[in-house]
């Protein structure tokens, strides 16, 4: 690592977080992690272990290449896969006991078409966010008529909450689901879950439903500030140079900012190769814990602070300090803590600590 930019992941922190949460939602038979998109741009591996050790018992990925990077490290937990599988794929998932998402009637009759080995199944119904899933009844009845007498193992059926700040839509969603699961009798299979992690926090369980899965709130990102979560991930940078720039000079690509009076500039390097957008000029930084203006555009590499004469080269930057920080960061780029974090990119190498 020649280059003094990196992202810390406190381990520590992620497996004492969904002790916490398990601790405190202690009814659900399954937990789920949520590690999809490198266990959100956290890097999956190392963190599996933790959200293990936490408590979790069911890890959960969005496509089969995530899920066989994490098999080969961890043989034992089951992982179900949130996206449908590539059928030509499918066997892949017998061999290392993957289990798939069924979210279409056409799929599964495709998949009958080839497939003559078991494998565990979790179907995926639509109650309202119009993505992947199962939308009717009838549907339902069908896909259950045709899994009868199949070799799929009917393990788990699931619905998506898209809006758990909404309570109306929410519980629309869930009386919908429990309207499925009722009609076409799949009440009885072993796994029922719908709670992400903010609808986990707002709504009581419902008594059909024995799994929730963790996602984002593993990370400390959660509207219930009584569970007292820790934060998990932060960018830090070094100042590498520091610039005198007079009144009336401009900063950057295409002079954008112009200074109002002499000032001082830190510049850092790290830009939007990394993942630090464009529309993150404007917004704080942290240097010997106090905050610092981003100014002019971010460059690919680089980006500049308006610094005092406080701040010397080579000073610790918190590009990215902690939770509030990134709810901040997102606010100000139009955009969610997700993103914020999963931009971070593959160029930016991790340091774990305990």
């Amino acid at each position: 690592m020649y280059r003094p930019t990196y992202s810390e992941i406190n381990l520590t922190n992620i497996r004492n977080n969904v002790k916490k949460i398990i601790s405190k939602y202690n009814n659900y038979d399954y937990y789920f992690g949520v590690v999809k998109a490198d266990a959100y741009g956290h890097s999956d591996l190392k963190v599996v272990k933790e959200i293990i050790n936490g408590g979790c018992n069911y890890l959960a990925v969005s496509s089969l290449d995530e899920a066989l990077r994490i098999r080969k490290h961890f043989s034992n937990i089951p992982i179900l896969c949130l996206e449908p599988i590539p059928l030509k794929y499918i066997k892949k998932c017998y061999d290392f006991n993957i289990t798939i998402t069924i979210s279409s009637k056409e799929y599964l009759s495709n998949l009958l078409k080839i497939n003559n080995i078991p494998l565990k199944v979790h179907l995926k119904i639509d109650t309202g966010m119009n993505r992947l899933g199962i939308k009717t009844i009838e549907e339902c009845e069908d896909i259950y008529k045709m899994m009868v007498n199949s070799n799929c193992i009917l393990e788990g059926i699931y619905t998506h909450i898209y809006y758990a700040e909404n309570k109306e839509l929410t519980l629309k969603q869930i009386k919908r689901f429990k309207e499925i699961i009722d009609k076409v009798k799949l009440n009885n299979i072993p796994i029922i879950h719908f709670a992400n992690s903010e609808t986990l926090v707002r709504y009581p369980k419902p008594d059909f439903v024995n799994g929730a899965r963790l996602g984002i709130i593993m990370y400390g990102f959660t509207s219930d500030k009584n569970l007292k979560l820790e934060s998990t991930f932060s960018v830090i940078n070094h100042i590498i140079e520091i610039k005198k720039v007079k009144k009336g000079e401009t900063i950057g690509y295409n002079g954008i900012y112009k200074a109002k009076e002499d000032i001082l500039i830190g510049i850092v390097p790290i830009g939007y190769a990394d993942g630090i957008i464009r529309a993150n000029t404007g917004r704080m930084v942290f240097i010997n814990n106090k905050e610092y203006k981003i100014v002019g555009n971010v460059c690919m590499d680089m980006l500049m602070v308006e610094i005092d004469d406080s701040v010397r080269v080579d000073d610790k930057v918190y590009v990215i300090k902690d939770v509030k920080h990134i709810e901040k960061i997102a606010k100000h780029t139009n955009t969610i803590p997700y993103e914020t974090i999963c931009l971070i990119s593959k160029r930016v190498p991790k340091k774990y600590r305990k």
